[in-house]
């Protein structure tokens, strides 16, 4: 199994120490990326669009994602861990969401995705882990991805040292069935389903928000009878 996880926050506090906790209670793990935000990725989406009109590679940004975007494409696992920032993600965790909106169901998701399963892990000293998941949920879903697991929890503290036993051992327990939760293989649901074959129709009616994505979807077949799912059943 290949793992990437993406960090967002380059300090190796409460949200770090559990996302290598959950990747520790896996022993068939062959390859693993992980990432640091915004180390990995040190600038902001501009809204340029070259992406959407040219491609991904035409990004003046591609040289940062580049190894990004291979590791996630290349990986069975992806994790997603941030800290909570004032009721949502980490800004670079932001930004490296607003990089991939092309990935979107609405233009031009990826076929693995459909096969692939994702956890996301949110630490706050209080509150906000619920809404800061979500903002990183939003984009997994429209991906394509089925199967994402969640864990948000309260540290009570800056430093991952400070955190009390308690609170430590909850969230390892939390993390330890999650783990054990995703040794099945995935199988997107019949919501992400329904999404694409809605998108589909867009497409079909050329509503689609540039020629560009009515040609992908063209190219891959899907507005015929192929699925991206279909080779994963």
């Amino acid at each position: 199994m290949n793992v990437t996880i993406i960090h967002g926050q380059n300090h190796q506090e409460s949200s770090y120490h559990a996302g290598r906790f959950l990747v520790n209670q896996f022993n068939d793990v062959e390859e693993l990326h992980e990432f640091f935000l915004p180390d990995d990725l040190p600038v902001f989406c501009i809204g340029c669009y070259r992406c959407m009109h040219e491609g991904e590679e035409y990004c003046p940004h591609y040289q940062y994602l580049k190894p990004i975007t291979q590791a996630i494409e290349s990986s069975d696992l992806l994790i997603f861990t941030t800290p909570v920032y004032c009721f949502h993600v980490s800004a670079p965790m932001k930004t490296l969401l607003d990089h991939y909106f092309t990935w979107w169901d609405s233009h031009r998701p990826k076929a693995t995705m459909y096969n692939k399963q994702a956890v996301i892990i949110s630490s706050g000293a209080g509150a906000g882990m619920k809404s800061a998941i979500q903002d990183i949920k939003t984009s997994l879903s429209h991906w394509g991805i089925s199967n994402i697991k969640i864990c948000g929890f309260r540290s009570q503290a800056i430093h991952w040292s400070d955190v009390n036993q308690k609170n430590k051992h909850n969230v390892q327990q939390k993390l330890i069935k999650i783990a054990n939760s995703l040794k099945q293989p995935p199988h997107p649901q019949i919501k992400t389903k329904a999404m694409f074959m809605i998108m589909r129709v867009t497409q079909l009616k050329k509503w689609s928000a540039c020629q560009k994505d009515y040609d992908y979807w063209q190219e891959q077949g899907w507005l015929g009878k192929k699925r991206p799912w279909k080779s994963y059943e």
